[in-house]
């Protein structure tokens, strides 16, 4: 019998996969043989004995007519779904020569790939997670592993592939957005592969069911919509200037409380307070200055 489990997210029941069973292909050479040599016998005795042994004859070609069409070939990476009269009757995933002994198995039977395959999804354009247009792709790696549910619980596997990891990748784009302008947040493109395990779980939940392993999965493509792109694109820039300039903000405070703490340590000069908030303008304007500074040189008293 069939071995079937109830699907805690579905109602349907799920054929889970089995090992079926065939005879070595020799085996069905030595059938045919032994057909043809029934058949031989036959033809000589209804000639030579008596038109009554006509129906072994018939029997004998009868006989290599259903054995010769009941072999198979199994190749690496490769199962055979064996079914008869439309029921399981187990899969077959050494490879090899079989022979079923059954002509009826060779309608319904299907070979499937157990290889790994790879795709791209579409462009999809989507609103991300702050609302903004963007397109967005990725290449999914799969497999069958187990061909059963793959063959008996989707009507089409390898197209239930593609609709699930087009739902899912646009699923994805929703929940994160492009861009994190304020760095306390995942973002489609400065974390790829927490984007990438997000889409490999949720989607592996969506195959499963249908005996499919998601191997990886990664974004190939990520960019704003072509309305809004040029905007976006200037808002990047001026994060980035932004941050660039605080950085050397932040250097050149630390530049000036060195050179403070120098001339201090090192009792070179004394500066009252008011020397001091002199000196450290013209070092922040001299090393925050976007353009060569040309510093003018005081060789008199220094009051």
């Amino acid at each position: 019998m069939n071995e079937i489990t109830e699907s805690p997210l579905s109602p349907s029941p799920m054929v889970q996969e089995k090992a079926g069973s065939a005879l070595p292909g020799a085996t069905g050479i030595f059938a045919l043989l032994g057909t043809v040599v029934l058949f031989v016998i036959g033809v000589a005795l209804t000639a030579t004995v008596s038109p009554g042994f006509v129906p072994l004859v018939i029997v004998a070609a009868l006989l290599f007519t259903a054995f010769l069409p009941a072999h198979y070939l199994v190749q690496p990476n490769t199962a055979l779904v064996l079914i008869l009269f439309g029921r399981y009757k187990g899969t077959i995933t050494e490879p090899g020569w079989y022979w079923t002994a059954n002509p009826f198995t060779k309608l319904e039977s299907r070979k499937i790939s157990r290889r790994v395959h790879n795709f791209t999804t579409q462009v999809s354009k989507i609103n991300d997670a702050e609302g903004n247009p963007i397109e967005i792709a990725a290449v999914v790696v799969w497999r069958v592993v187990d061909t059963a549910r793959a063959v008996f619980d989707v009507d089409d596997y390898e197209d239930y592939v593609v609709v699930q990891s087009e739902t899912a990748i646009r699923h994805l784009g929703t929940q994160y957005p492009y861009d994190d302008f304020e760095g306390d947040q995942i973002s489609l493109r400065a974390h790829p592969d927490v984007v990438a395990g997000s889409l490999h779980e949720e989607l592996q939940k969506r195959l499963g069911d249908a005996g499919i392993e998601v191997v990886e999965t990664r974004l190939t493509h990520l960019a704003y919509a072509t309305e809004i792109a040029e905007a976006m694109l200037r808002r990047q820039q001026a994060a980035a200037v932004v941050a660039a300039r605080r950085t050397i903000v932040e250097g050149a405070v630390g530049m000036v409380e060195d050179a403070l703490e120098l001339l201090a340590d090192n009792q070179i000069v004394e500066l009252d307070e008011e020397r001091k908030a002199q000196m450290v303008s013209n070092l922040l304007v001299v090393l925050t200055s976007e353009q060569q500074t040309t510093p003018i040189v005081n060789t008199g008293s220094l009051y």
